[in-house]
């Protein structure tokens, strides 16, 4: 196994680490376990970027890191969403509707995959990738710094993610018309 496919299975092991620090509630020690998760999830975001960029460079981008490095951002993303619903950060519906369009595009993939074809990451996907982090980030983080002043960003930047989200599978729908039609 390579180094890319090495950083997004570590990414793969954070997720139920960084659930159990986001979800623990002990008394007095809570901040610091949001603060652990957070750290959790923004190391385990930059190994995206990272594994990536690692196997275009070396020249080893593999089928399974085609395979595995999506569904990696998905669990990560979907874990966190699902959490923030929990600890009553996120409305429910903002969570499903990016959820589900994960899910779309992951069948889109497989629909591909069993025709030969592999849908690499958009460019719209990469940003709505980038969006999910941000607005995720600020919510672990707290808004920090900006809470400081009594600004809360979160709720905003959730916003963003949920468009980009939706603009991006609505893109992945369309360039993928032809395929869909052949499928049948």
């Amino acid at each position: 196994m390579n180094l890319p496919n090495k950083l997004t299975l570590a990414r793969i092991i954070l997720i139920p680490v960084f659930m159990v620090f986001l979800l623990l509630k002990l008394p007095k020690t809570q901040e610091v376990f949001l603060n652990i998760a957070a750290a959790i999830f923004l190391i385990a975001s930059v190994t995206d970027g990272l594994d990536g960029y690692i196997a275009r460079k070396r020249k080893q981008v593999t089928r399974l890191g085609q395979f595995m490095d999506p569904l990696a951002d998905k669990l990560l993303v979907s874990a966190a969403l699902i959490s923030l619903v929990e600890l009553q950060q996120v409305r429910a519906w903002i969570a499903w509707a990016i959820i589900g369009r994960e899910f779309a595009v992951t069948g889109l993939r497989a629909i591909a995959a069993a025709e030969g074809v592999v849908i690499s990451a958009s460019k719209l996907g990469k940003v709505k990738t980038i969006t999910q982090i941000v607005a995720i980030s600020a919510y672990l983080l707290r808004d920090w710094p900006l809470s400081l002043i009594g600004i809360k960003i979160s709720p905003w930047f959730i916003y963003v993610a949920l468009i980009f989200t939706v603009i991006s599978g609505l893109d992945y729908i369309i360039k993928s018309r032809k395929l869909l039609k052949s499928a049948k």
